[in-house]
């Protein structure tokens, strides 16, 4: 099988001309090691012990060669952060000289924040792109997810990949990164959560579904966010005469994971569902975040609604502007859909407007566009890459 060129790898290589260290993390078989490999270097996997004694044995030698050491699942094996931190110290001009793998992020990973600071550069890759995808894989990407393995490159995979990969998270990598929840109260939470796509997060209620604290739901809800399950929204707060609402919207990251969560075996089982447009919603949200992030591009993402619903899906806080994103699921947005958007954009200002929905043709100007999730990817390309 052909390898899928990654946008974020043009990315990896900059920051290891500019960094001694730099960790790519992202969650489990997203694409990680076939990635890192294919730029080169000798690999670890930290997760095995006899690679944790080859690596301690040869570590001497390693330091002191050209080649780059990757090392996998690095969070696996803290103690490697302090002989980094060592390493790097000895000569701090030498860049590029390691590649870490991670499945959490740093919020979970704290041996990078307390050893590495200053020293490494983090990269987040996510699975799949639907830009990184052609033919009948990019009409597969929303169904499926993004995982190379999900099925979103051989369909046959789907949706059994997805429940086998939730399984293992529940049962064996979540309670080895620190969550103290019993496996079967995890898939509850699992499935509680992809029921609230796209909704604000409630903790007290889910708590009380659970048989416990919103205290203790938000704490499981940091372990689903730190291993790149669940996105966490914000909302977006301005200087308004209005009531906003203050509560975070909960997304599952990957639109492949969701499905198998719901029992969707298909296409026509999706578009038959009564949230099918909460779905649309999270799976462009993830789109565009994913594109941002394999720029190399800080923006802050938010999403706008106040009580007398007015709302934008989503805001892209640009610092100098700020773009406002309505999304539907229709192939014929209609002229109150834009109007609507209009209004709850200009409460908050923004210089750019997009309806992204599934329509044919695009319509409007550089300012206010309709337009399709493609023709959108390549606006925020053109405009974060210049």
């Amino acid at each position: 099988m052909t390898l899928i060129k990654r946008h974020v790898q043009r990315q990896i290589q900059e920051r290891l001309a500019d960094y001694p260290a730099v960790a790519l993390i992202g969650p489990r078989q997203c694409g990680k090691t076939t990635l890192a490999k294919e730029m080169g270097g000798v690999y670890f996997d930290l997760e095995q012990e006899p690679e944790r004694l080859r690596l301690d044995l040869e570590w001497n030698r390693l330091v002191s060669d050209k080649k780059r050491i990757i090392l996998d699942e690095a969070q696996a094996w803290p103690a490697v952060f302090a002989r980094l931190r060592g390493t790097i110290d000895e000569d701090r001009k030498r860049m590029g000289r390691f590649l870490l793998l991670g499945s959490v992020s740093p919020s979970l990973m704290v041996q990078v924040s307390d050893s590495l600071a200053g020293r490494l550069s983090l990269v987040e890759l996510t699975p799949l792109l639907l830009a990184e995808l052609t033919g009948k894989a990019k009409e597969r990407c929303w169904l499926c997810g993004g995982f190379p393995d999900g099925g979103v490159l051989t369909a046959h995979r789907y949706p059994r990949w997805q429940r086998d990969y939730l399984a293992l998270l529940t049962q064996r990598d979540l309670p080895s990164w620190g969550l103290q929840a019993k496996p079967q109260t995890t898939d509850r939470l699992l499935r509680m959560v992809a029921a609230l796509q796209g909704q604000p997060w409630n903790a007290s209620k889910v708590g009380q579904s659970l048989g416990l604290s919103y205290h203790t739901v938000n704490g499981y809800l940091d372990y689903l966010a730190g291993s790149f399950l669940i996105r966490r929204l914000p909302p977006y707060q301005t200087n308004i005469h209005k009531r906003l609402v203050k509560s975070p919207k909960i997304y599952w990251r990957d639109s492949g994971l969701l499905h198998a969560l719901l029992n969707v075996p298909d296409e026509h089982t999706l578009f038959s569902q009564p949230w099918v447009g909460a779905s649309w919603e999270g799976f462009v949200i993830e789109q565009v975040t994913g594109a941002l992030s394999a720029f190399g591009q800080t923006v802050a993402c938010y999403y706008f609604r106040t009580s007398d619903q007015h709302e934008l899906d989503l805001v892209l806080d640009f610092g100098p502007e700020r773009w406002a994103i309505e999304i539907k699921l229709t192939s014929s947005p209609s002229p109150g859909d834009m109007a609507r958007m209009e209004k709850a954009a200009d409460l908050i200002s923004a210089s750019r407007r997009f309806l992204i929905s599934q329509v044919q043709q695009s319509s409007g100007d550089v300012r206010r566009l309709s337009c399709d999730l493609p023709t959108f990817l390549d606006c925020l390309r053109k405009a974060t890459t210049r």
